[in-house]
């Protein structure tokens, strides 16, 4: 009698597993349901392989998902209290909690880009009349937890019809074939880079597909490179500029400026004085001097994106922007002007490929004696340039040295000096090598200047800021004011010098070209995330950096994020960090900045 007892509850206690399963394999089904909105916010693969490892992947990720939670919350109950009413009231309740959290990271990943997290939560909940914008989080909640109930009693009615049927295994096979197929497929596009596969990398919530990159570095072997241009898709539709452009192009042609843009990587806003750079402060004095102004990065990679887009540097990273050439410089060559840009071969190679440069002649230089001597190559053959062009024009030149501490071999520079920042014994010796360096760029910022007209709209400015540092990881993670903030100054055609206080930034020149000397109607942010540097920002807060990793500089506060949602507080001079919470309504409005041109 007493084995038969237990005979019945093994039994019992089998069919409940067996209905677990089952109910669980039922609930990855509405998972992949509700996980189909996730591709609202990346968009639709476009070829026959994106959309079949798309399947397999869903399939395999969801399936798997929905057996981790059967697995935690519903086994160990099955064992315990195996009692069919009391689990399938409890599985229903705990299906509905998981499939309602799953619809919440899709609303705010389709808002914020990022998956929820303990930092995402708060950040949410801040936004939450935003997020929720109809009463469908009443309603919603309600049916999914009818469906589930109604699931549940419907499975357990037939399971038995089920288990004669022994479509289990078939159905652990397939799910198990998809799993295991979807990172075959992902490591091999990893190494391959097939762009249409890889790009789905981030789509789904705790979504880490396998990649052969680590495996074949650690091997000594390198992926390709190349981009696999017939998988290359854009992720989401893109909209830029949101609207079509509105330019009045002047009729004489003398009206229409030319446009010198010299971005010095490394040139700091603080070091900018009468003993190493006097052109630069006189030329400051006499013209129109923007006292408060940022880059748009602490690379030239993101700082000359947003010279050239006007646009943060998350949207730098993506793909979209690798085959679209800016608004600006489209705009330029619609109205006629020859444009050319002067840089170093080192600047150049990471944007091989790419669209940045398209509308620009690029003259690109090398030395083998140093970056100083590359930068009198590109301003000799700017020179040379202008003086030949027939017609109206704009160009960029970009010089390096102080980004290096470089400086000419018999170069005389200036005398040393006590840093006017506390540094340690190593960062003072490359304090006193940088103001060598800026001496010499002065000097040919003055050779510049002098070969144009007083017509000529110049704008000369930092691509980035410089810390003295020879470390170059920890140059690249550093978001402080003197790593970002760069001196400013614009010569506007018979305008008056002025200094402006107000906070401006590199977002801000695409408009103010755009508006003031290509004569577009259209407001700033149909193509780009800055207003006129004629005018003050509408935003309380600049973004630096990248998608990786970047900082808020608002009024009196620095946040510095990563990717991860971990950040870290300073005082605006970047001294000490403050025990205080995010400021959420200001990261808000940064996010959904970087997503804009994807959301018309």
């Amino acid at each position: 009698m007493v084995e038969r007892k237990k005979q019945m509850t093994r039994d019992k206690v089998s069919r409940l597993v067996n209905w677990g399963h089952w109910f669980a394999f039922f609930n990855g089904f509405l998972a992949m349901i509700v996980g189909a909105r996730y591709l609202s916010s990346v968009g639709y693969p476009e070829t026959f392989i994106g959309w079949g490892y798309l399947a397999v992947s869903t399939i395999g990720h969801f399936s798997f998902l929905a057996f981790i939670v059967y697995v935690v919350f519903l086994f160990p109950v099955t064992l315990l209290l195996p009692y069919s009413k009391i689990l399938r009231g409890y599985a229903a309740l705990v299906a509905s909690l998981g499939l309602c959290i799953l619809l919440y990271d899709t609303i705010v990943y389709d808002d914020y880009g990022i998956h929820l997290s303990p930092f995402a939560f708060d950040l949410a909940w801040t936004d939450l009349n935003a997020l929720l914008k109809s009463t469908s989080y009443i309603v919603t909640p309600i049916s999914i937890i009818l469906i589930e109930l109604t699931a549940a009693n419907f499975i357990w009615k037939r399971i038995e019809k089920l288990e004669k049927k022994q479509l289990g295994n078939k159905a652990i096979a397939f799910v198990g074939i998809c799993f295991i197929s979807s990172h075959l497929v992902h490591i091999w596009a990893d190494a391959s880079d097939v762009t249409q596969i890889t790009r789905f990398d981030d789509t789904y919530p705790l979504s880490y597909p396998a990649t052969a990159r680590s495996f074949m570095e650690s091997h000594g072997i390198e992926g390709t490179n190349i981009e696999d241009n017939r998988y290359q898709t854009k992720s989401r539709k893109l909209s830029y500029p949101v609207k079509p452009l509105q330019c009045k192009t002047p009729l004489i042609q003398e009206q229409q400026s030319n446009v010198l843009i010299v971005s010095v990587d490394g040139l700091r806003a603080d070091m900018v004085n009468e003993q190493t750079m006097p052109f630069l402060t006189q030329y400051q004095t006499d013209n129109k001097q923007f006292i408060d102004h940022f880059s748009g990065g602490n690379q030239f990679k993101t700082g000359i994106f947003s010279i050239l887009y006007g646009l943060q540097g998350n949207y730098g990273d993506r793909k979209e922007f690798y085959h679209t050439a800016p608004v600006m410089t489209q705009t330029l060559a619609k109205a006629g002007y020859q444009q050319a840009i002067f840089l170093p071969q080192d600047n150049a190679n990471p944007f091989i490929g790419r669209a940045i440069f398209d509308e620009l002649t690029p003259f690109i230089n090398h030395s083998d004696e140093g970056s100083a001597k590359t930068d009198s190559k590109n301003v000799a053959q700017f020179v040379n340039w202008q003086a030949s062009q027939q017609s109206h024009w704009f160009s960029i030149v970009n010089l390096t040295a102080p980004k290096h501490y470089d400086t000419p071999i018999g170069f005389l520079g200036i005398e040393t000096v006590k840093p006017h920042i506390m540094l340690k014994p190593a960062e003072k010796v490359l304090y006193n090598q940088y103001r060598q360096s800026l001496y010499f760029i002065d000097q040919q910022l003055n050779q510049l200047i002098d070969s144009v007209d007083k017509d000529t709209v110049v704008m000369i400015t930092g691509t980035h800021g410089q810390v003295f540092s020879s470390n170059p990881s920890e140059v690249n993670q550093n978001l402080s004011p003197g790593n970002v903030k760069v001196p400013f100054v614009m010569h506007w055609p018979k305008a008056a010098a002025d200094t402006v206080t107000y906070r401006t930034s590199h977002y801000g020149i695409v408009p103010t070209i755009m508006s003031q000397i290509l004569h577009c109607n259209n407001p700033s942010t149909d193509y780009s995330s800055g207003y006129s540097l004629l005018q003050p920002s509408e935003q309380s807060w600049v973004y630096i950096g990248d998608s990786r990793t970047f900082a808020i500089y608002q009024d009196a506060e620095i946040t510095v994020l990563d990717r991860h949602g971990k950040y870290q507080i300073y005082d605006i001079n970047y001294d000490k960090r403050l025990k205080r919470k995010l400021s959420a309504p200001e990261l808000i409005q940064v996010m959904r900045e970087g997503r804009r041109l994807y959301n018309q």
